[in-house]
Protein backbone atom coordinates (compact mmCIF):
# COMPACT_ATOMS: atom_id res chain seq x y z
CA UNK A 1 0.00 0.00 0.00
CA UNK A 2 1.02 3.51 -1.22
CA UNK A 3 1.29 6.80 0.80
CA UNK A 4 2.15 4.81 4.47
CA UNK A 5 4.38 5.30 6.83
CA UNK A 6 7.67 2.86 6.63
CA UNK A 7 9.46 2.31 9.70
CA UNK A 8 13.15 0.94 9.43
CA UNK A 9 14.01 -1.79 11.60
CA UNK A 10 17.20 -1.59 13.77
CA UNK A 11 16.37 -4.37 16.05
CA UNK A 12 14.26 -2.07 18.56
CA UNK A 13 11.48 -4.15 20.34
CA UNK A 14 8.92 -1.57 20.13
CA UNK A 15 8.70 -1.77 16.42
CA UNK A 16 5.29 -3.57 16.44
CA UNK A 17 3.99 -1.22 18.99
CA UNK A 18 5.02 2.22 16.39
CA UNK A 19 3.59 0.78 13.81
CA UNK A 20 0.14 -0.04 15.49
CA UNK A 21 -0.30 3.55 17.22
CA UNK A 22 0.02 4.40 13.34
CA UNK A 23 -2.60 2.23 12.25
CA UNK A 24 -5.28 3.50 15.26
CA UNK A 25 -4.44 6.51 13.52
CA UNK A 26 -6.27 5.39 10.53
CA UNK A 27 -2.77 5.41 8.48
CA UNK A 28 -1.17 2.49 6.87
CA UNK A 29 2.52 1.49 8.54
CA UNK A 30 4.92 -1.11 7.76
CA UNK A 31 8.31 -2.26 8.82
CA UNK A 32 11.01 -2.88 6.64
CA UNK A 33 14.10 -4.09 7.58
CA UNK A 34 17.06 -1.23 7.68
CA UNK A 35 19.32 -2.72 5.00
CA UNK A 36 15.90 -2.60 2.50
CA UNK A 37 17.22 -1.02 -0.74
CA UNK A 38 16.22 3.05 -0.89
CA UNK A 39 14.56 2.36 -4.65
CA UNK A 40 12.48 -0.31 -2.96
CA UNK A 41 11.54 1.68 -0.10
CA UNK A 42 10.40 4.84 -3.05
CA UNK A 43 8.81 2.37 -4.58
CA UNK A 44 5.87 2.42 -1.77
CA UNK A 45 5.58 6.32 -1.81
CA UNK A 46 5.62 7.10 1.51
CA UNK A 47 4.06 10.22 3.08
CA UNK A 48 7.10 9.28 6.26
CA UNK A 49 9.77 7.22 7.08
CA UNK A 50 10.33 5.88 11.05
CA UNK A 51 14.10 4.98 11.73
CA UNK A 52 13.20 2.76 14.81
CA UNK A 53 15.64 2.28 18.18
CA UNK A 54 17.62 -0.72 18.53
CA UNK A 55 20.32 -2.26 20.43
CA UNK A 56 23.70 -1.27 18.81
CA UNK A 57 25.93 1.57 18.65
CA UNK A 58 26.73 4.17 15.36
CA UNK A 59 29.75 4.15 16.86
CA UNK A 60 30.77 0.51 16.16
CA UNK A 61 32.34 -1.11 12.94
CA UNK A 62 29.82 -2.58 10.76
CA UNK A 63 27.20 -0.17 12.22
CA UNK A 64 23.39 -0.60 11.03
CA UNK A 65 23.08 2.10 8.17
CA UNK A 66 21.01 3.30 6.02
CA UNK A 67 22.05 5.04 2.40
CA UNK A 68 22.74 8.50 2.46
CA UNK A 69 20.38 9.77 0.11
CA UNK A 70 17.61 8.76 2.35
CA UNK A 71 17.83 12.29 3.85
CA UNK A 72 17.47 13.74 0.87
CA UNK A 73 14.01 12.89 -0.77
CA UNK A 74 12.29 15.31 0.62
CA UNK A 75 10.38 13.10 2.61
CA UNK A 76 9.96 13.66 6.66
CA UNK A 77 12.16 11.15 8.57
CA UNK A 78 11.96 10.65 12.15
CA UNK A 79 15.12 9.10 14.22
CA UNK A 80 13.93 7.10 17.53
CA UNK A 81 16.34 6.21 20.15
CA UNK A 82 18.94 4.34 17.90
CA UNK A 83 17.28 6.57 14.85
CA UNK A 84 18.31 9.53 16.64
CA UNK A 85 21.82 8.50 16.88
CA UNK A 86 22.55 7.22 13.36
CA UNK A 87 20.76 10.32 11.65
CA UNK A 88 23.05 12.64 14.13
CA UNK A 89 26.21 10.53 13.14
CA UNK A 90 25.11 10.26 9.38
CA UNK A 91 24.31 14.29 8.87
CA UNK A 92 27.22 15.70 10.67
CA UNK A 93 26.87 15.50 14.14
CA UNK A 94 28.95 13.40 16.83
CA UNK A 95 27.10 10.71 18.77
CA UNK A 96 29.29 9.35 22.19
CA UNK A 97 29.27 6.43 24.89
CA UNK A 98 27.62 8.18 27.62
CA UNK A 99 28.88 8.20 31.13
CA UNK A 100 26.08 6.56 32.47
CA UNK A 101 22.94 4.83 30.81
CA UNK A 102 19.52 6.35 31.16
CA UNK A 103 16.58 3.25 31.26
CA UNK A 104 13.41 3.87 32.10
CA UNK A 105 11.28 7.03 33.33
CA UNK A 106 13.17 10.76 32.96
CA UNK A 107 11.50 14.55 32.70
CA UNK A 108 11.66 15.88 29.49
CA UNK A 109 12.12 19.73 29.33
CA UNK A 110 11.22 21.72 25.98
CA UNK A 111 13.63 24.36 25.32
CA UNK A 112 12.92 25.22 21.93
CA UNK A 113 9.37 23.43 20.34
CA UNK A 114 9.17 21.77 16.65
CA UNK A 115 6.35 20.62 14.51
CA UNK A 116 6.84 17.57 16.08
CA UNK A 117 6.69 18.58 20.17
CA UNK A 118 3.80 21.12 18.76
CA UNK A 119 1.01 21.29 21.71
CA UNK A 120 3.58 19.53 24.33
CA UNK A 121 3.85 20.83 27.89
CA UNK A 122 6.94 22.20 28.66
CA UNK A 123 7.42 19.37 31.65
CA UNK A 124 6.42 15.96 30.42
CA UNK A 125 7.50 12.00 31.32
CA UNK A 126 9.55 10.35 28.57
CA UNK A 127 10.67 6.51 28.72
CA UNK A 128 14.22 6.18 28.15
CA UNK A 129 16.40 2.91 26.76
CA UNK A 130 19.91 4.28 25.76
CA UNK A 131 23.42 4.50 26.72
CA UNK A 132 24.91 6.51 23.92
CA UNK A 133 23.63 10.10 23.70
CA UNK A 134 23.78 13.16 20.74
CA UNK A 135 27.04 15.28 21.81
CA UNK A 136 26.68 17.82 18.77
CA UNK A 137 23.87 18.45 16.63
CA UNK A 138 24.34 18.15 12.74
CA UNK A 139 24.52 21.94 11.06
CA UNK A 140 21.59 23.01 10.47
CA UNK A 141 19.36 21.34 13.44
CA UNK A 142 17.89 22.98 16.42
CA UNK A 143 18.44 21.35 19.71
CA UNK A 144 14.78 20.96 20.97
CA UNK A 145 14.16 19.06 24.27
CA UNK A 146 16.89 17.79 27.16
CA UNK A 147 16.45 15.10 30.38
CA UNK A 148 20.11 14.83 31.26
CA UNK A 149 21.17 14.77 27.57
CA UNK A 150 19.63 16.06 24.48
CA UNK A 151 16.62 14.49 23.33
CA UNK A 152 14.87 16.19 20.91
CA UNK A 153 16.73 17.59 17.50
CA UNK A 154 14.93 18.95 14.47
CA UNK A 155 15.92 20.58 10.53
CA UNK A 156 12.61 22.02 10.54
CA UNK A 157 13.40 22.98 6.71
CA UNK A 158 14.38 19.63 5.85
CA UNK A 159 11.67 17.85 8.12
CA UNK A 160 14.04 15.62 9.90
CA UNK A 161 13.50 15.02 13.21
CA UNK A 162 14.77 12.84 16.14
CA UNK A 163 13.80 12.14 19.66
CA UNK A 164 16.21 10.14 21.98
CA UNK A 165 12.83 8.31 23.86
CA UNK A 166 10.04 6.45 22.68
CA UNK A 167 7.21 8.31 22.12
CA UNK A 168 4.94 4.74 21.07
CA UNK A 169 5.31 2.92 24.62
CA UNK A 170 2.56 4.22 27.12
CA UNK A 171 5.29 5.71 29.95
CA UNK A 172 5.76 8.58 27.45
CA UNK A 173 2.73 10.83 28.57
CA UNK A 174 2.88 13.08 25.35
CA UNK A 175 4.06 10.29 22.90
CA UNK A 176 0.72 9.78 21.03
CA UNK A 177 0.49 13.57 20.73
CA UNK A 178 3.87 13.51 18.94
CA UNK A 179 3.28 10.23 16.62
CA UNK A 180 0.25 12.40 15.72
CA UNK A 181 2.29 15.22 15.21
CA UNK A 182 4.50 13.34 12.96
CA UNK A 183 1.95 11.67 10.96
CA UNK A 184 -0.44 14.00 9.82
CA UNK A 185 1.25 17.65 10.93
CA UNK A 186 4.40 16.83 9.18
CA UNK A 187 3.94 14.28 6.87
CA UNK A 188 0.59 15.01 5.88
CA UNK A 189 -0.37 11.25 5.54
CA UNK A 190 -3.87 10.46 4.42
CA UNK A 191 -6.01 8.20 6.35
CA UNK A 192 -5.94 4.74 4.16
CA UNK A 193 -6.25 2.23 6.95
CA UNK A 194 -9.53 0.77 7.45
CA UNK A 195 -10.47 -2.58 8.37
CA UNK A 196 -13.88 -2.76 6.63
CA UNK A 197 -12.57 -1.78 3.06
CA UNK A 198 -9.42 -3.82 3.76
CA UNK A 199 -11.60 -6.66 3.75
CA UNK A 200 -13.91 -5.66 0.70
CA UNK A 201 -10.25 -4.95 -0.91
CA UNK A 202 -9.40 -8.44 -0.12
CA UNK A 203 -12.31 -10.83 -1.10
CA UNK A 204 -11.45 -8.77 -4.42
CA UNK A 205 -7.95 -10.16 -4.72
CA UNK A 206 -8.41 -13.33 -3.76
CA UNK A 207 -11.25 -14.03 -6.36
CA UNK A 208 -8.76 -12.18 -8.86
CA UNK A 209 -5.97 -14.77 -8.02
CA UNK A 210 -8.02 -18.14 -7.18
CA UNK A 211 -9.84 -17.71 -9.98
CA UNK A 212 -11.82 -21.46 -10.03
CA UNK A 213 -9.20 -23.44 -8.55
CA UNK A 214 -8.71 -24.81 -5.38
CA UNK A 215 -7.13 -24.15 -1.91
CA UNK A 216 -6.44 -25.82 1.37
CA UNK A 217 -5.64 -24.30 4.71
CA UNK A 218 -4.53 -25.70 7.50
CA UNK A 219 -7.27 -25.03 10.06
CA UNK A 220 -6.13 -25.55 13.77
CA UNK A 221 -9.26 -23.77 15.69
CA UNK A 222 -6.75 -20.83 16.31
CA UNK A 223 -7.93 -17.24 15.59
CA UNK A 224 -5.08 -16.40 12.66
CA UNK A 225 -6.20 -19.97 10.93
CA UNK A 226 -10.29 -19.35 11.43
CA UNK A 227 -10.22 -15.89 10.17
CA UNK A 228 -8.02 -16.53 7.60
CA UNK A 229 -10.90 -19.93 6.50
CA UNK A 230 -14.02 -17.41 7.11
CA UNK A 231 -12.42 -14.75 4.93
CA UNK A 232 -11.31 -16.73 2.25
CA UNK A 233 -14.43 -19.06 2.41
CA UNK A 234 -16.56 -15.55 1.84
CA UNK A 235 -14.69 -14.90 -1.59
CA UNK A 236 -14.79 -18.18 -3.12
CA UNK A 237 -16.78 -20.48 -1.04
CA UNK A 238 -16.37 -24.25 -1.15
CA UNK A 239 -12.76 -23.96 -3.65
CA UNK A 240 -11.47 -24.00 -0.06
CA UNK A 241 -10.83 -27.15 1.75
CA UNK A 242 -9.94 -27.02 5.27
CA UNK A 243 -7.73 -29.81 6.95
CA UNK A 244 -8.28 -30.19 10.33
CA UNK A 245 -5.25 -32.77 12.17
CA UNK A 246 -6.54 -33.95 15.56
CA UNK A 247 -2.79 -34.74 16.91
CA UNK A 248 -4.25 -35.73 20.16
CA UNK A 249 -2.61 -32.74 22.08
CA UNK A 250 -5.50 -30.45 21.70
CA UNK A 251 -7.45 -28.55 24.19
CA UNK A 252 -10.52 -30.78 25.89
CA UNK A 253 -13.05 -31.45 22.98
CA UNK A 254 -11.45 -29.31 20.98
CA UNK A 255 -11.57 -31.06 17.15
CA UNK A 256 -15.72 -31.68 18.05
CA UNK A 257 -15.68 -27.68 18.30
CA UNK A 258 -14.17 -26.71 15.81
CA UNK A 259 -16.11 -28.87 13.06
CA UNK A 260 -19.31 -27.62 14.85
CA UNK A 261 -18.18 -23.92 14.99
CA UNK A 262 -16.52 -23.57 11.54
CA UNK A 263 -17.85 -26.53 9.81
CA UNK A 264 -21.86 -26.45 10.98
CA UNK A 265 -22.02 -22.81 11.15
CA UNK A 266 -19.92 -21.50 8.81
CA UNK A 267 -20.52 -24.21 6.37
CA UNK A 268 -16.59 -24.73 5.91
CA UNK A 269 -15.40 -28.32 4.45
CA UNK A 270 -12.90 -29.30 6.81
CA UNK A 271 -11.99 -32.76 6.78
CA UNK A 272 -11.05 -34.03 9.88
CA UNK A 273 -7.90 -36.14 10.42
CA UNK A 274 -7.07 -38.64 13.49
CA UNK A 275 -3.99 -38.88 14.30
CA UNK A 276 -3.70 -39.46 18.13
CA UNK A 277 -1.93 -42.55 18.01
CA UNK A 278 0.34 -41.57 15.25
CA UNK A 279 1.54 -38.43 17.24
CA UNK A 280 1.73 -40.88 20.68
CA UNK A 281 3.39 -43.44 19.38
CA UNK A 282 6.00 -41.12 18.00
CA UNK A 283 6.69 -39.37 21.69
CA UNK A 284 6.85 -42.50 23.54
CA UNK A 285 9.77 -42.50 25.44
CA UNK A 286 10.80 -38.89 24.88
CA UNK A 287 10.96 -36.74 27.32
CA UNK A 288 13.39 -33.76 25.98
CA UNK A 289 11.54 -30.64 24.95
CA UNK A 290 13.33 -29.70 21.84
CA UNK A 291 13.13 -33.11 20.77
CA UNK A 292 9.72 -33.27 21.77
CA UNK A 293 8.74 -30.09 19.29
CA UNK A 294 10.85 -31.67 16.35
CA UNK A 295 8.66 -34.76 16.58
CA UNK A 296 5.03 -32.96 16.56
CA UNK A 297 5.98 -30.43 13.99
CA UNK A 298 7.76 -33.34 11.71
CA UNK A 299 5.09 -35.77 12.07
CA UNK A 300 2.48 -32.43 11.85
CA UNK A 301 4.07 -31.19 8.22
CA UNK A 302 3.84 -35.04 7.29
CA UNK A 303 0.08 -35.46 8.14
CA UNK A 304 -0.41 -32.44 6.00
CA UNK A 305 1.54 -33.25 3.69
CA UNK A 306 -0.18 -36.45 2.83
CA UNK A 307 -3.79 -35.55 2.99
CA UNK A 308 -3.23 -32.48 0.65
CA UNK A 309 -2.06 -34.47 -2.13
CA UNK A 310 -5.42 -36.76 -1.24
CA UNK A 311 -7.13 -33.20 -2.51
CA UNK A 312 -7.22 -33.04 -6.59
CA UNK A 313 -7.14 -29.54 -8.22
CA UNK A 314 -5.52 -27.65 -5.68
CA UNK A 315 -3.18 -25.29 -6.70
CA UNK A 316 -3.38 -23.01 -3.31
CA UNK A 317 -2.14 -23.21 0.13
CA UNK A 318 -3.33 -20.83 2.28
CA UNK A 319 -1.58 -19.94 6.00
CA UNK A 320 -3.06 -17.84 8.74
CA UNK A 321 0.46 -15.65 8.84
CA UNK A 322 0.21 -12.02 10.10
CA UNK A 323 2.19 -9.28 10.21
CA UNK A 324 3.81 -9.93 13.80
CA UNK A 325 5.05 -13.37 11.40
CA UNK A 326 5.92 -11.32 8.66
CA UNK A 327 8.26 -8.79 10.73
CA UNK A 328 10.16 -11.35 12.57
CA UNK A 329 10.81 -13.40 9.36
CA UNK A 330 12.26 -10.27 8.22
CA UNK A 331 14.23 -9.41 10.84
CA UNK A 332 15.89 -13.03 11.13
CA UNK A 333 17.51 -12.46 8.12
CA UNK A 334 18.00 -8.37 9.18
CA UNK A 335 18.58 -6.96 12.53
CA UNK A 336 16.88 -8.35 15.44
CA UNK A 337 17.77 -11.16 17.41
CA UNK A 338 16.43 -14.75 18.43
CA UNK A 339 15.13 -14.32 21.63
CA UNK A 340 13.30 -17.21 21.97
CA UNK A 341 12.25 -20.28 19.38
CA UNK A 342 8.27 -19.57 18.07
CA UNK A 343 5.71 -22.46 19.72
CA UNK A 344 3.72 -22.81 16.50
CA UNK A 345 4.77 -25.79 14.72
CA UNK A 346 7.62 -25.79 12.24
CA UNK A 347 6.76 -24.61 8.28
CA UNK A 348 5.47 -26.55 5.86
CA UNK A 349 7.47 -28.79 3.22
CA UNK A 350 9.73 -26.65 0.50
CA UNK A 351 8.78 -29.13 -1.53
CA UNK A 352 4.78 -29.01 -1.82
CA UNK A 353 4.03 -27.84 -5.12
CA UNK A 354 1.51 -25.07 -4.27
CA UNK A 355 1.14 -21.29 -4.38
CA UNK A 356 1.00 -19.25 -1.23
CA UNK A 357 -2.16 -17.47 -0.08
CA UNK A 358 -1.92 -15.23 3.05
CA UNK A 359 -5.00 -12.96 3.32
CA UNK A 360 -4.13 -11.88 6.65
CA UNK A 361 -0.53 -10.86 6.42
CA UNK A 362 -0.92 -7.22 6.55
CA UNK A 363 -2.63 -7.85 9.76
CA UNK A 364 -1.97 -7.61 13.56
CA UNK A 365 -3.23 -9.66 15.90
CA UNK A 366 -6.02 -6.77 17.26
CA UNK A 367 -6.77 -6.32 13.47
CA UNK A 368 -7.26 -9.89 12.83
CA UNK A 369 -9.36 -10.38 15.38
CA UNK A 370 -11.75 -7.39 14.95
CA UNK A 371 -11.77 -8.64 10.70
CA UNK A 372 -13.20 -11.94 12.73
CA UNK A 373 -15.89 -10.21 14.14
CA UNK A 374 -16.54 -7.63 10.86
CA UNK A 375 -16.91 -11.62 9.63
CA UNK A 376 -19.57 -12.28 11.63
CA UNK A 377 -16.97 -15.07 14.01
CA UNK A 378 -18.30 -14.62 17.52
CA UNK A 379 -16.48 -12.55 19.95
CA UNK A 380 -15.43 -15.68 22.31
CA UNK A 381 -14.03 -17.32 19.25
CA UNK A 382 -12.24 -14.62 18.23
CA UNK A 383 -10.92 -13.03 21.43
CA UNK A 384 -9.94 -17.08 22.24
CA UNK A 385 -6.02 -17.06 23.86
CA UNK A 386 -2.87 -18.09 22.02
CA UNK A 387 -2.15 -21.63 22.12
CA UNK A 388 0.97 -23.52 21.04
CA UNK A 389 0.97 -25.75 17.80
CA UNK A 390 2.86 -28.30 19.53
CA UNK A 391 -0.24 -28.39 22.00
CA UNK A 392 -0.54 -30.20 25.32
CA UNK A 393 2.82 -31.83 24.64
CA UNK A 394 4.90 -28.66 25.76
CA UNK A 395 2.48 -28.01 28.33
CA UNK A 396 3.45 -31.87 29.79
CA UNK A 397 7.13 -31.66 31.38
CA UNK A 398 8.90 -34.82 30.56
CA UNK A 399 7.32 -38.00 28.68
CA UNK A 400 3.87 -37.54 27.46
CA UNK A 401 1.26 -40.28 27.39
CA UNK A 402 -2.11 -40.62 27.15
CA UNK A 403 -3.10 -40.61 30.48
CA UNK A 404 -1.22 -37.27 31.50
CA UNK A 405 -3.37 -35.93 28.20
CA UNK A 406 -6.39 -36.77 29.53
CA UNK A 407 -5.66 -35.40 33.28
CA UNK A 408 -3.99 -31.99 31.68
CA UNK A 409 -7.59 -31.80 29.48
CA UNK A 410 -9.61 -31.87 32.21
CA UNK A 411 -7.54 -29.56 34.69
CA UNK A 412 -7.09 -26.94 32.13
CA UNK A 413 -11.07 -27.04 31.07
CA UNK A 414 -11.90 -26.28 34.53
CA UNK A 415 -9.47 -23.37 34.74
CA UNK A 416 -10.44 -22.14 31.61
CA UNK A 417 -14.19 -22.76 32.50
CA UNK A 418 -13.82 -20.51 35.73
CA UNK A 419 -11.68 -17.74 34.14
CA UNK A 420 -14.97 -17.27 31.55
CA UNK A 421 -17.69 -17.80 34.67
CA UNK A 422 -15.74 -14.94 36.70
CA UNK A 423 -15.16 -12.39 34.14
CA UNK A 424 -11.54 -13.02 33.72
CA UNK A 425 -10.84 -14.64 30.48
CA UNK A 426 -10.49 -11.26 28.30
CA UNK A 427 -8.70 -9.87 31.18
CA UNK A 428 -5.77 -11.82 30.84
CA UNK A 429 -3.32 -12.59 27.91
CA UNK A 430 -2.73 -16.17 27.80
CA UNK A 431 -3.82 -18.84 30.62
CA UNK A 432 -3.64 -22.54 31.00
CA UNK A 433 -2.34 -25.40 33.27
CA UNK A 434 1.00 -27.03 33.21
CA UNK A 435 1.17 -30.83 34.09
CA UNK A 436 4.66 -31.38 36.04
CA UNK A 437 6.32 -34.83 36.03
CA UNK A 438 6.33 -34.67 39.98
CA UNK A 439 4.01 -36.80 42.47
CA UNK A 440 3.46 -35.83 46.01
CA UNK A 441 1.69 -37.72 48.65
CA UNK A 442 -2.21 -36.14 49.25
CA UNK A 443 -4.73 -37.24 51.79
CA UNK A 444 -8.23 -37.45 50.11
CA UNK A 445 -10.84 -38.80 52.21
CA UNK A 446 -9.50 -41.55 54.22
CA UNK A 447 -6.63 -42.45 51.38
CA UNK A 448 -3.38 -41.91 51.11
CA UNK A 449 -2.83 -40.62 47.63
CA UNK A 450 0.34 -40.13 45.64
CA UNK A 451 -0.02 -38.14 42.53
CA UNK A 452 0.73 -35.09 40.00
CA UNK A 453 0.98 -31.57 40.55
CA UNK A 454 -0.54 -29.27 38.61
CA UNK A 455 0.59 -25.59 37.73
CA UNK A 456 -2.20 -22.83 37.16
CA UNK A 457 -0.44 -20.17 34.81
CA UNK A 458 -1.56 -16.89 33.37
CA UNK A 459 0.09 -13.50 32.36
CA UNK A 460 -0.94 -10.34 31.06
CA UNK A 461 0.91 -8.71 28.12
CA UNK A 462 0.90 -6.45 25.13
CA UNK A 463 3.41 -7.96 23.11
CA UNK A 464 4.27 -11.07 24.32
CA UNK A 465 7.82 -10.20 24.77
CA UNK A 466 7.36 -9.16 28.24
CA UNK A 467 4.56 -10.27 31.04
CA UNK A 468 3.70 -10.20 34.26
CA UNK A 469 1.88 -12.77 36.04
CA UNK A 470 -2.09 -12.64 36.67
CA UNK A 471 -2.64 -11.38 40.24
CA UNK A 472 -6.17 -13.00 41.11
CA UNK A 473 -8.39 -12.62 43.98
CA UNK A 474 -7.17 -15.47 46.32
CA UNK A 475 -10.95 -16.54 46.52
CA UNK A 476 -10.79 -17.74 42.76
CA UNK A 477 -7.40 -19.22 42.95
CA UNK A 478 -9.01 -21.35 46.13
CA UNK A 479 -11.64 -22.24 43.82
CA UNK A 480 -9.81 -23.62 40.86
CA UNK A 481 -7.27 -25.55 43.34
CA UNK A 482 -10.13 -27.33 44.52
CA UNK A 483 -12.31 -27.77 41.49
CA UNK A 484 -9.02 -29.55 39.98
CA UNK A 485 -8.37 -31.51 42.97
CA UNK A 486 -11.81 -32.86 43.57
CA UNK A 487 -12.67 -33.76 40.13
CA UNK A 488 -9.58 -34.45 38.30
CA UNK A 489 -8.23 -37.72 38.93
CA UNK A 490 -4.34 -38.31 39.54
CA UNK A 491 -3.73 -34.71 40.54
CA UNK A 492 -3.64 -34.12 44.14
CA UNK A 493 -2.03 -30.65 44.24
CA UNK A 494 -2.08 -27.37 42.76
CA UNK A 495 -0.01 -24.06 42.72
CA UNK A 496 0.80 -21.27 41.09
CA UNK A 497 2.55 -19.82 38.85
CA UNK A 498 3.79 -16.14 40.13
CA UNK A 499 6.91 -15.73 37.76
CA UNK A 500 7.31 -12.96 34.87
CA UNK A 501 8.99 -12.72 32.22
CA UNK A 502 11.76 -11.98 31.76
CA UNK A 503 13.62 -14.22 33.85
CA UNK A 504 11.10 -16.80 33.19
CA UNK A 505 9.34 -17.22 29.75
CA UNK A 506 5.32 -17.87 29.76
CA UNK A 507 5.28 -21.48 28.38
CA UNK A 508 6.83 -24.03 30.85
CA UNK A 509 8.69 -25.58 27.47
Amino acid sequence: MQHGIILLDFGSQYNQLIARRIRELGVYSEVLPFNTPLADILERKPSGIILSGGPSSVNVENARLVERSLFEQEIPVLGICYGMQLLTHMLGGKVKKGNKGEYGKATLEIIKSSALLSGVGRFSTVWMSHFDEVQEVPAGFAINAQTDVISSVSDEKKKIYGVQFHPEVSHTEEGARMIENFVFGICKAPKNWKLTNYIDKTVAEIKEKVGDQKVILGLSGGVDSSVAAVLIHKAIGDQLQCIFVDTGLLRKDEAEKVMTNYGEHFQLKIKLIDAKRRFMSKLEGVADPEEKRKIIGNEFVAVFDEESHKIEGAKFLAQGTIYPDVIESQSVKGPSAVIKSHHNVGGLPEEMDFKLLEPLRELFKDEVRKVGEELGIPHHLVHRHPFPGPGLGIRILGEVSEEKVEILQQADDIFIEELYKNNLYEQVSQAFVVLLPVKSVGVMGDERTYEYTAVVRSANTIDFMTATFSKFPWEFLEKVSNRIINEVRGINRVTYDISSKPPATIEWE
